[in-house]
């Protein structure tokens, strides 16, 4: 599909490969109920930590959508932590496999297997203008608000603002900032990680260049900043997408 037709017919999903080894995605048999076209897959990640210093901890993600086109089935883990648990993070309830050692333990391992379904799923974005889903007012400032580094004011502001001129409606600014960041960002491969999407810092520097953590955020900012609700979502790719 051509990214420059703004994905006319689905949304866009941001993918960051998240785990530290993805040991197998396997497909495995589903049932669903009759025209449902699902899949299930497997995955399992083992992590060990082979030079430890001191007590050890690990935090690996477990899935944590759950809607009309993924569904969560379990989680299972083994190892010789002392203690491992599922923990969610209170502000956006992201899910994650919470492991401890303490700092006798020679080699920390820990294994998690993860177990979901999915199906294919496409939104046909210029058709919905004035049936789209309503925010409630929290939801709505949740999703437009700041956070450390993406903020909504001054230069990000100053952005959005130059880019949505003359846009009329949400889709017509969403449209126009998705394409400004096609045509002015780029991958980087030198960029540590994922980047940490200091779209501040990008936008003052004019380095635009970055990864999936740069290049999103940057939309996600830009799009608060021009008072459309908008969030990041990280997943592994599990399947060809």
């Amino acid at each position: 599909m051509d990214r420059r037709s703004f994905l006319k017919a689905g949304a866009l999903v941001p993918v960051a490969a998240a785990l530290p080894r993805l040991a197998g995605a396997q497909q495995l048999p589903f049932n669903p109920r009759r025209g449902e076209k699902w899949r299930t897959f497997e995955v399992s990640t083992r992590v060990e930590i082979v030079f430890p210093e001191g007590a050890t901890r690990v935090w690996l993600p477990v899935p944590s959508v759950d809607s009309d086109y993924q569904k969560t089935i379990d989680n299972a883990w083994s190892g010789n932590a002392q203690t491992a648990r599922i923990m969610h993070d209170g502000r956006h309830g992201a899910g994650m496999l919470y492991a401890e050692w303490p700092s006798a333990t020679q080699i920390p391992a820990v294994e998690l297997t993860s177990r979901f379904a999915t199906r294919d799923h496409a939104v046909d974005l210029s058709a919905r203008a004035g049936s789209a889903e309503q925010l409630s007012a929290g939801q709505r400032a949740f999703y437009t608000g700041a956070t450390e580094h993406m903020p909504t004011d001054g230069i990000v502001r100053k952005t959005a603002l130059d880019i949505t001129r003359g846009a009329r409606s949400d889709y017509d600014k969403a449209r126009v900032i998705y394409e400004w960041v096609v045509e002015n960002t780029y991958r980087d491969p030198k960029t540590r990680g994922c980047g940490v999407g200091d779209i501040k810092a990008m936008l003052e520097t004019g380095n635009l260049g970055g990864k999936c953590a740069d290049l999103n955020a940057l939309y996600v900012g830009l799009a608060r900043a021009a008072g459309l609700p908008a969030r990041d979502v990280y997943g592994v790719r599990v399947a060809k997408s």
